[in-house]
């Protein structure tokens, strides 16, 4: 099976998998809104949340899975199962000692952590004590997630996806039975959420012991650290949890700047990044998932030409699904906000201003696909060094550009200024990586991007006058049905006009998925089934 096979079929399971995360996690934020509204506890909760996420990302999802993967992948292929399966279990012990230890540390210095992320909460009586109260039950969720990470790269190397990927619905479920049983039992309701979210980072651990033995790599204790292969991932490692870190103080320099801002604003930041991150997590975080082994496997054996290969034709497919993507967020901001949360608690003020952070965020997740295949890449090579570099610089402009357009646009331009920084972020790493191999060709995916201008067009021309037969500021049962059959008519029509006119003026990356479909039903046609 060739690399761009392999990619392609990672890719298809693990957006399936997460696609169905992300519908839970849709629920649950509906829920989240829908019970709590977009105010003084909400605001809390997310900024709460705010800590063991960004450790999260900061030694788990980034830095220790691109240095883990292509190490163990080295190990595994050039070494043998059983030093790999060694390697793994070298690396597990160690990671549990270093989260134990950062979680105990977590919960103990929480007033000041959130004291420094939250610090305009202190001009509101109670928001920060409230705030300090849901990080310190929250905390150990990123013992449990760190560990889950380093599972989960060991799965991938040994070609399991699905169920790592699928994981994360068992957080979102905790959460939304938690909020629905349990909120009726505490003072206040939003602390049920915090042990749902505890409950979640468990459930999501134990989920990998039935696969992980069933590879026979379920994890055992070995204190061996001084094994080569962890000093390499260790190297590795420490520039990219720089870099990880620098990607996640944009977010908290983001939501510090929020919590001087009217209240509610951390709330509609966070319900907008959720509904750009649905997109962004069905398909980006899966192809940059997928890519990630390939990519290490051409590396390792000096295929540069093959290397190029799989990033042009990771970024050409990025282009194709994420531009439609961006292009229907923004077109359908206010309806979707309005179907799924507008309630009693969520008006439609608070609908309003979610919509235009969604909006601001929108375009950037193209910018951000292109990054999240580029800096792989980077990974593959064992370059995490100028990925480092380049999220300073990206870090200073959000900051900058946060401080200069929230005088103007308030949370919307919180949002703006991320976008802004995603895009120098990108042209930043398409530079470097040009400097690095030559000539990338991506001519071809600006070629893809202005073919499918027409396309963008026409679905824009179908879009905007279908959303307008349904009155979204309406409440109730019936003009909740209305809503959704409009919403709904529209996405599809969308979809199918963009697809149509796609094929119509040649876009060769979806000739080429409607020539596998078409293949996949002929098989099945011809087979009986």
């Amino acid at each position: 099976m060739s690399e761009k096979s392999n990619i392609t079929r990672a890719t298809g399971v693990l957006g399936v998998a997460t696609l169905l995360s992300r519908i839970t996690g849709l629920v649950r934020d509906v829920v989240i809104g829908r019970m709590f509204g977009a105010g003084f506890a909400t605001d809390a909760f997310f900024m709460a949340f705010t800590l063991p996420n960004l450790l999260r990302r900061f030694f788990a999802e980034g830095s220790l899975t691109a240095a883990f993967v292509p190490t163990y992948s080295d190990v595994y292929h050039q070494q043998g199962r059983e030093e790999a399966v060694r390697v793994g279990n070298i690396c597990f012990t160690l990671l549990l000692v270093i989260m134990a230890v950062v979680t105990l540390v977590g919960i103990f210095a929480s007033p000041w952590l959130v004291k420094a992320i939250g610090f305009g909460f202190g001009e509101v009586e109670g928001k920060l004590q409230l705030t300090d109260l849901l990080n310190r039950i929250m905390f150990p969720y990123i013992f449990f997630v760190s560990l889950l990470a380093l599972l989960t790269g060991k799965l991938n190397v040994h070609g399991h996806y699905f169920v790592p990927a699928l994981s994360p619905a068992l957080l979102n479920l905790a959460m939304v039975a938690a909020a629905a049983l349990l909120s009726p039992l505490f003072d206040p309701p939003i602390k049920a959420l915090a042990f749902g979210v505890l409950l979640g980072g468990v459930l999501q651990l134990l989920m990998q012991g039935p696969i992980l033995r069933r590879y026979g790599i379920l994890p055992r204790l070995n204190f061996h650290w001084r094994h080569p292969a962890v000093r390499r991932i260790g190297l590795l490692m420490l520039p990219g949890v720089l870099g990880v870190a620098i990607y996640q103080i944009n977010v908290v320099v983001t939501r510090l700047l929020a919590s001087f801002l009217p209240e509610g604003s951390v709330s509609y930041l966070y319900y907008g990044q959720r509904l750009f991150e649905f997109p962004q997590g069905i398909f980006i975080v899966s192809l940059a998932q997928a890519v990630l082994p390939s990519m290490s496997r051409q590396a390792a054996a000096g295929d540069e030409d093959g290397l190029k290969e799989s990033l042009d034709f990771a970024l050409r497919m990025i282009a194709v699904v994420t531009l439609p993507a961006a292009l229907g967020l923004m077109l359908c901001a206010v309806p979707i906000y309005s179907l799924l949360f507008l309630s009693a608690t969520f008006d439609f003020t608070a609908v309003r201003h979610t919509a235009a952070a969604l909006i601001a965020y929108a375009p950037g997740l193209f910018f951000l696909g292109i990054a999240r295949v580029i800096v792989p890449t980077f990974y593959a090579l064992k370059d995490t060094r100028t990925p480092v570099l380049i999220s300073f610089w990206t870090l200073l402009i959000n900051a900058t550009l946060g401080l200069v357009l929230m005088q103007f646009w308030g949370h919307v331009g919180l949002a703006l200024a991320l976008t802004l920084a995603t895009l120098a972020n990108c042209l930043l790493l398409a530079g470097a990586l040009r400097n690095k191999l030559g000539r990338l060709g991506l001519g071809r995916l600006l070629g893809c991007c202005a073919r499918m201008l027409v396309p963008l067009l026409a679905m824009t021309a179908v879009v905007l006058p279908v959303l307008q037969l349904a009155d979204w500021q309406g409440m109730g049962a019936a003009v909740f049905w209305t809503k959704a059959l409009v919403l709904l008519l529209a996405i599809g029509l969308g979809m199918l006009v963009y697809a149509l006119t796609c094929l119509a003026v040649g876009v060769q990356e979806v000739r080429e998925a409607w020539a596998a479909v078409r293949r996949r039903f002929t098989r099945r046609s011809r087979n009986g089934v």
